[in-house]
């Protein structure tokens, strides 16, 4: 080529002009990020000065593609809006997703209804793939995903068996750090207020908790991880653990917080740390402690999980357990668009670390 070209550019041109194979350039327009960033930069370079541009509607075409991702979260607007945890991770996926050129779809499932239309649109094969946040574990759609082989990741998992990819957190060694600490620093009566317990997250959470409790000579038992979980607080492969009493049920949400904290307090009055499984229960936690004159650190100890904003801004600021949610978001996407770019039928299991940062609330 002598730097004019005549007529449209095409791919194996850029492929040449680039020094790579036809496959990596699709894979750069296509945005995977299974591509080195030198081989990225030279077809990036070769793009430019040939002045190629994609044919979308062709490629879409030949690929069946439809340059769109669905984020699906099934639950209320209340929750979506009042928890940081969800912001975050949209935060994570928008970012992962900017320099591409897909189109991300939000979408709210609150009821059977609003579940079998998404169904419908997934089945017409709308979207070239779904992230699926906030798992429970009798939610049908992960099934379905994969019945009609639709590239998928999850926010968590179902169980430790698990079909569908995932990018997750340390929910159990989170947990059990954040008890520990509890009790290293004297506490030997420790609650803790668990999330809906049909998530895996939740069950994670309490079974660190237990393990936490079992470890410390505290209670009768650890708990291992919950694939086989049963009973309102039990936990598979737990002998006893610790005080039924000192468990209680909540449901993520601050009120739920708050109707956990009153119950532990009227059955054990003499409870000196809590763990509660995420922040915003925490918060709700606080709120009655305070009702109920209980200073804390000094009666109470609290600790929280995802270490948000509202753990920074309590009064006391709040020992919380960081997990990377906004990381958590970019992994989410990345692995989606590996799995979209490759169509490969590997999944992909990841497992971020927690940290457990220590404030007055300890």
């Amino acid at each position: 080529m002598n730097g004019r070209h005549s007529g449209r550019p095409t791919l194996e041109e850029v492929a040449v002009r680039a020094g790579v194979g036809r496959g990596t350039v699709s894979r750069v327009i296509n945005g995977s990020p299974r591509v080195s960033e030198r081989a990225k930069a030279a077809v990036e370079a070769a793009i430019a000065e040939l002045g190629y541009v994609p044919n979308r509607a062709a490629r879409a075409l030949a690929g069946n593609r439809t340059d769109a991702i669905a984020l699906v979260i099934p639950e209320p607007e209340t929750r979506l809006f009042a928890e940081p945890y969800f912001s975050d991770i949209i935060r994570g996926i928008g970012a992962e997703l900017a320099d591409t050129d897909m189109q991300l779809l939000l979408t709210l499932i609150r009821t059977p209804k609003e579940r079998a239309r998404f169904a419908q649109y997934l089945a017409a094969h709308r979207v070239d793939g779904v992230l699926l946040v906030s798992v429970h574990e009798d939610d049908p759609l992960p099934d379905l995903l994969e019945q009609l082989d639709m590239p998928a990741v999850l926010n968590g998992r179902r169980s430790d068996l698990e079909s569908v990819s995932y990018v997750d957190a340390d929910n159990v060694g989170g947990a059990r750090a954040a008890v520990a600490h509890l009790i290293e620093r004297g506490r030997r009566r420790v609650a803790t207020i668990t999330g809906p317990l049909d998530m895996y997250v939740a069950r994670s959470r309490l079974d660190g908790y237990r393990q936490a409790v079992a470890e410390a000579g505290l209670g009768g038992g650890g708990g291992a991880s919950s694939p086989g979980f049963s009973g309102p607080f039990g936990s598979s492969g737990s002998s006893g653990g610790s005080s039924e009493e000192l468990i209680a049920a909540g449901d993520f949400t601050e009120e739920g917080g708050r109707r956990a904290m009153r119950e532990l307090l009227a059955r054990r009055p003499d409870v000196d740390g809590v763990f509660a499984a995420s922040d915003v229960m925490a918060a709700g936690a606080r709120a009655v402690l305070r009702e109920e004159g209980r200073r804390v650190p000094d009666d109470v100890a609290l600790v929280g999980f995802e270490d948000s904003a509202i753990a920074r801004h309590m009064d006391p600021a709040l020992t919380s357990v960081r997990q990377p949610t906004e990381e958590m978001g970019r992994t989410m996407a990345r692995v989606l668009l590996e799995e979209i770019a490759e169509r490969e039928s590997v999944r992909r299991h990841v497992v971020l670390a927690t940290e457990l940062v220590r404030r007055e609330s300890v």
